[in-house]
C-alpha cells in the first residue's frame, strides 16, 4: 500500500546549513514528498509475504503520534520458510567468489543510495533523530558495506596459515597442515533501536556476515520497521541484480519478542548478532545456549563508560572538558552505547567547580527528542532511581516542562564511598545523563573501577607529569574496557581496522570480538584445517604461492 507522510514546508538553503552547522537540533523535512511506498510485508528471501494477523505501527516521537504505515508481523510458517531458504542459499553462497560477494556488497550500497530522500524522511519520522544525524549515519552505513567489500578482496583476510609437511623428519614425519576460515552459516541480526541504519537492516552485523559468506535473517526493530523495509528492498534489488541465491537475505517484522525467539531457536540458524539492552542480550544469549546445538551470540549491550579526570587537568583545562563533555553527554539525546555515564575524580574544589560548570553548560543546551515513548519512559524511570537515592545530589537544574518524548539532561553527584555501597548507581542510564563521583583518594577511585562490570570504553584525562601516578588506574582499565581513550571523549566510534567495539561482560557476550571495523567479520567465521590434502582438493587460498 501507499502510505501518506505528513508534509513539512521546504527549508531554504540557509536554514539547512544553519541546522547542520548548529548540530542539527531542529527536525527539517525539506523534501516535499507526498507519498512513500511501504508495504508492511516481510521479505521471505526475495518474496514479499504477509499472512499474519498481528499488525502494528511505528511512532513518530517528535509528533508523538503513530505513523501511517501498517506493519504485519511474520508468522512462524514465514519465519521457518525464511530459515529454510537461508539454509539452501548457504550451500551456494558460501562458494561464491570473494570478488562476486564484494560486488554484491557494493551494489547494496548503491541501491540504498538510490532510495533517495524518502529514506531519510522515513528515518526521521520513525526515530525523532535529525536530518543531519540521518545523513551521517547513512554515510557510515554505506562506508561499512564498501569497507567489507574491499576487505574480502585483500590477499589474506581469511588469516590463512600453511605449514609444509616434512616426510623425512625423525622420529615421525610432519604432516602438511593448512588452515583457513570458512563461514558459519545463516546469521540472525537483531535491528538496534538507536541506529536505524548503521546497526540494523544493512548495518555492520549484516554487512560483515554477508561479506563472510553467511546468509542473513534480520529481525527488524519495531521502532523503525518502515525504514527497515525500505533498506531491505534495496538489498533484495541487489540480490536480484547480482544473481545471488534466493534466501541470502530476509527481513522479518516483529512487534514483540516471539519472532526473535523463534529465530534464535531455529535449527538452521548458526549465529546471532545483537545490539541493545543487557536484559535483551542476556535473554538471547541464554536462549541460544539452551538449544540442543548451542550457537554463538555476539551481543553488544552497552556500558557506563567511566571517565577518569585528574585534578591537574581540571585546574589547567576545565573549560575545555566542560564543553567537550556537555556535548558528548547530550549528543543524540545521550542514546549512544558509548555515552560517558560516569565521571570519576579526586574530591577537590576543582572537581566541584567542574561539576557545577558541566551542569550549567548542559542546562543551556536545548533538550532533544528521544527515539520512542518507551525509551523516554525507561530513561525517566532509570534516572529517578538515581535521583531518589538519599546519597546523590542533582546539580543540573533541568527542565520539567518539556515536549513529549524530550529528555531532561541531568548531572548528578555522589561521594565515592556512597557509590561503592549502592550498586544500583553502577547501571547504565540510557540517555543524556551522567554521574560525577567525588573520590576520597586514588585508591578509592581505583576500587570503584575494580567493582564495575565490563565496559565498552574507559577514558583517562591527565597530564604527562601524572603518567606514573595513574599507571595502576590504566592497568585496571585494560582489564575492564575494550577501548581506552586518552584525553578525549568516548562517543564517536571510527569505522576502521584498528577499532575495537566490544569489551568484557556485560558490555558484550564475547570480549574477543569487535562489532565495528573489518575485524567484525571474524564473528561469522570458524577455522578449518586441511591435513595432507592434494592441491586439486584444497581451497584456492591454501595453495602454495
Amino acid at each position: 500500500m501507499f502510505s501518506q507522510l505528513s508534509l513539512w514546508r521546504p527549508l531554504n538553503i540557509d536554514e539547512v546549513l544553519l541546522n547542520i552547522e548548529g548540530g542539527g537540533n531542529c527536525h527539517p523535512f525539506f523534501y516535499n514528498l507526498e507519498y512513500v511506498l511501504i508495504t508492511g510485508k516481510n521479505y521471505i528471501g526475495n518474496d514479499l509475504k504477509a499472512n499474519g494477523d498481528i499488525t502494528f505501527k511505528t511512532i513518530n516521537p517528535e509528533l508523538n503520534k503513530e505513523n501511517d504505515w501498517v506493519l504485519i508481523e511474520a508468522t512462524e510458517v514465514e519465519i521457518q520458510e525464511a530459515v529454510e531458504k537461508a539454509q539452501s542459499a548457504f550451500q551456494s553462497y558460501r562458494q561464491i567468489s570473494d570478488e562476486e560477494r564484494a560486488t554484491f556488497l557494493r551494489t547494496i550500497a548503491t541501491k540504498i543510495e538510490e532510495l533517495g530522500p524518502e529514506l531519510i524522511q522515513v528515518y526521521i519520522a520513525e526515530s525523532g533523530l535529525t536530518e543531519a544525524r540521518a545523513k551521517v549515519e547513512l554515510k557510515r552505513t554505506l562506508f561499512q558495506l564498501r569497507s567489507f567489500a574491499d576487505h574480502i578482496c585483500t590477499d589474506d583476510w581469511r588469516r590463512t596459515s600453511i605449514d609444509l609437511g616434512e616426510n623425512d623428519r625423525k622420529p615421525t614425519p610432519k604432516p602438511d597442515l593448512r588452515k583457513t576460515h570458512i563461514p558459519l552459516g545463516p546469521v540472525v541480526v537483531f535491528g538496534s533501536s538507536n541506529f536505524p541504519f548503521a546497526y540494523s537492516t544493512a548495518g555492520g552485523d549484516t554487512a560483515s556476515a554477508l561479506a563472510a559468506g553467511c546468509p542473513v535473517l534480520v529481525k527488524s526493530h519495531p521502532m523503525h520497521a518502515g525504514t527497515g523495509e525500505l533498506v531491505a528492498s534495496a538489498i533484495i534489488e541487489a540480490v536480484k541484480e547480482c544473481k545471488m541465491p534466493d534466501g541470502v537475505f530476509s527481513n522479518l517484522n516483529s512487534s514483540g519478542i516471539e519472532v526473535g525467539k523463534f529465530l534464535v531457536q531455529s535449527k538452521g540458524v548458526k549465529a546471532v548478532g545483537f545490539t541493545g539492552s543487557i536484559q535483551g542480550g542476556r535473554a538471547i544469549f541464554d536462549l541460544a545456549n539452551k538449544r540442543p546445538e548451542p550457537i554463538p551470540v555476539f551481543a553488544e549491550m552497552g556500558s557506563v563508560n567511566p571517565v577518569i579526570i585528574s585534578e591537574l587537568s581540571l585546574t589547567t583545562e576545565k573549560d575545555k572538558w566542560v564543553n567537550q563533555y556537555s556535548s558528548s553527554i547530550t549528543n543524540g539525546s545521550g542514546q549512544f552505547c558509548t555515552n560517558p555515564g560516569l565521571i570519576l575524580g579526586i574530591g577537590s574544589d576543582e572537581l566541584d567547580s567542574f561539576s557545577q560548570s558541566l551542569a550549567e553548560e548542559m542546562d543551556k543546551l536545548a533538550s532533544t527528542c528521544m527515539l520512542h515513548p518507551q525509551i523516554k519512559s525507561k530513561y525517566d524511570k532509570a534516572k529517578a532511581v538515581v535521583e531518589d537515592s538519599p546519597v546523590t545530589e542533582k546539580i543540573s537544574q533541568g527542565n520539567r516542562h518539556l515536549k513529549d518524548n524530550y529528555a531532561e539532561q541531568t548531572i548528578m553527584r555522589v561521594k565515592g564511598k556512597d557509590f561503592l555501597a549502592n550498586t544500583q548507581l553502577h547501571h547504565e542510564v540510557f540517555g543524556p545523563f551522567s554521574i560525577v563521583v567525588s573520590c576520597k583518594n586514588l585508591d578509592e577511585l581505583n576500587l570503584i573501577l575494580e567493582e564495575l562490570g565490563g565496559q565498552l570504553t574507559g577514558t583517562i584525562i591527565m597530564k604527562e607529569v601524572e603518567f606514573d601516578l595513574f599507571k595502576p588506574t590504566l592497568e585496571i582499565l585494560k582489564q575492564k574496557a575494550g577501548r581506552i581513550i586518552f584525553n578525549g571523549v568516548p562517543t564517536g566510534v571510527e569505522v576502521c581496522a584498528s577499532m575495537n567495539h566490544g569489551g568484557p561482560f556485560p558490555a558484550t557476550t564475547d570480549s574477543r570480538f569487535t562489532a565495528v571495523g573489518v575485524d567484525a567479520i571474524y564473528r561469522w567465521l570458524r577455522p578449518i584445517c586441511f591435513q595432507n590434502f592434494p592441491d586439486t582438493l584444497l581451497p584456492s587460498e591454501l595453495l602454495n604461492k
